[in-house]
């Protein structure tokens, strides 16, 4: 099996495969979810997309707190945030220096807003170690 058809898998193949990720990304157990959108999250953001090949997660977190932090997101892009920092993604210092980059694309006030919430998520960070 390629990473390139894995969808071509089973739909309980596809929802474990979806979990583990899901608990990998984020760095806590996923347990399964009611309902038709945590189905589509865990088997299709997760199961599909975000176990591809060709992309480590680190790559996928930076696109996605750029993403998020232009579409003014910021309080999804904490959860992604802490989960790098959780995982060993991406260190305080790196997030800091995110911020500073972001401000130059996205706007400065975005940015900001992205600085400062970097900040607290940094403190919280430190805190549980």
């Amino acid at each position: 099996m390629t990473r390139s058809n894995i969808s071509d898998d089973a739909p309980d193949e596809v929802r474990k495969r979806g979990l583990k990720r899901m608990s990998e990304v984020y760095g806590w157990e996923m347990s399964d979810g009611p309902g038709d959108y945590f189905a589509h999250t865990a088997d299709q953001v997760f199961g599909n997309v975000w176990a591809r090949e060709g992309l480590s997660d680190r790559d996928r977190r930076l696109l996605l707190l750029g993403a998020l932090a232009a579409s003014n997101n910021i309080d999804v892009a904490e959860i992604q945030a802490g989960a790098a920092l959780g995982n060993g993604e991406l260190t305080p210092e790196q997030l800091e220096e995110i911020s500073l980059f972001l401000c130059y694309y996205i706007g400065w006030p975005q940015g900001t807003k992205m600085h400062f919430m970097f900040g607290e998520v940094i403190k919280k960070h430190r805190k549980q170690k």
